[in-house]
């Protein structure tokens, strides 16, 4: 039986059970979940290993989120919009002229939020080293022609998003969106987190461990079913049942092929670099402390106001995904409540990543909670461990 740490206030009992039965019910080997009510933590646990060295999974590790990430980007452009410094529906080409390229003059930035600008990969292949470098791969993207004709569709950008966002960021700030994140984020709450992770951290993290033996970095599925049978290479079955240059399997594997190899992912060399829609490095108590932020004064600080948090929550597109076929109704960088994308009802957000972590917030019912671990399941939303966490959080808050 895995060993739990932490502790969890009265009231909450139940959150606790969850989570202790996820390693026994659903191979849970390294694992943290955090949750603050009204602006205070009530919840923080840790179990289970990190490593095949059995060294625990506490309070000090850290673990890369995938697409959890997209939220912590989503508040820097939010941040910037709210100081009046970045107009949300203004073209792209205002801050970055040089995107006006193949026909994207009139590109807003909220269509880069929310998946609609057609840019899920570059026109040209890249290799991982030039995937780790930011200006090779913006220009890229910038020079790129959208695979549907802008607005017309919406579709995941399951890795481009981060450094399309990005780069607007880093042209209004100055700052890099690692380091902008870090001053403006990050700093004032106190938060282990970041995009770019310094050398002096990467002791902490706790390497993934894949599905079946091996997967892509991004996983696609409905709403996770309990099943533990998985093919070994989500990109190799995608491509055999849709064929050879798909568009899940693209925009998974971009930039031009350069992360299809999910190995990569467990190297210092990734963690390091900045891939603002994937490479975050954080723990359940930081994902957790900074979407309550967004829905109450924590730690002293509210990092958005009710008014930009209404504005990003706002769902933007609708149906299914030209990308991932089934629908996730997202907002501006933030996924919304479905049955493809389940938080914890009424108006609650967030973003799941690939593997099973989650950060979420209920603007409602002033609660948020994180959700990070080492074993990755298959599914792009939940699976049946965060399932059972979220239905406990429910109950217990009511």
């Amino acid at each position: 039986m895995a060993e739990i740490r932490g502790t969890v206030e009265p009231g909450f009992e139940q959150v606790a059970e969850a989570f202790g039965a996820n390693f026994d019910q659903h191979g849970e080997v390294g694992a943290g979940f955090s949750l603050y009510v009204e602006g205070t933590k009530v919840v923080d646990l840790t179990g289970g290993v990190a490593d095949v060295d059995g060294t625990p999974y506490d309070e000090d590790t850290l673990q890369m989120v995938f697409s959890t990430t997209k939220g912590a980007t989503a508040i820097c452009a939010h941040l910037l919009a709210e100081r009046g410094e970045l107009d949300l529906d203004a073209p792209v080409v205002d801050y970055w002229p040089e995107f006006a390229a193949a026909g994207k003059e009139h590109i807003p930035v909220s269509w880069l939020l929310c998946h609609k600008s057609g840019l899920i990969d570059t026109d040209r292949s890249m290799t991982v080293d030039e995937a780790l470098d930011w200006d090779t791969v913006t220009a890229a993207l910038a020079a790129s022609t959208p695979v549907w004709e802008p607005g017309t569709q919406h579709g995941y950008h399951a890795v481009t998003y981060g450094w399309l966002v990005g780069e607007v960021v880093r042209r209004v700030s100055g700052m890099s969106v690692g380091e902008f994140f870090a001053a403006e984020v990050a700093e004032p709450l106190g938060l282990d987190f970041w995009i770019g992770l310094p050398d002096e951290q990467q002791s902490r993290v706790a390497p993934l461990i894949p599905m079946g033996g091996g997967a892509a970095p991004m996983m696609l599925s409905e709403e996770g079913d309990g099943s533990d049978a998985a093919p070994q290479s989500l990109i190799e079955m995608l491509n055999m049942f849709l064929g050879d240059g798909n568009l899940v399997a693209r925009a998974l594997t971009a930039p031009g092929g350069a992360l299809s190899d999910e190995q990569v992912w467990n190297e210092p060399r990734l963690r390091a670099a900045q891939i603002p829609a994937a490479n975050g490095v954080t723990n359940a108590p930081s994902l957790a402390r900074m979407y309550s932020s967004l829905v109450t004064d924590t730690d002293g600080v509210r990092t958005l106001q009710p008014e930009t948090v209404e504005r990003a929550i706002q769902v933007q597109v609708e149906g299914p995904d030209s990308v991932l076929i089934f629908p996730i109704p997202f907002g501006l960088g933030f996924m919304t409540h479905s049955d493809m994308s389940p938080f914890i009802g009424g108006r609650s957000f967030g973003h799941y990543g690939a593997g099973g972590s989650v950060g979420f917030a209920d603007p409602d019912r002033r609660l948020a909670g994180g959700y990070v671990m080492n074993q990755m399941h298959f599914g792009l939303a939940g699976d049946p461990r965060t399932a059972a966490l979220l239905a406990a959080v429910d109950a217990a808050v009511g």
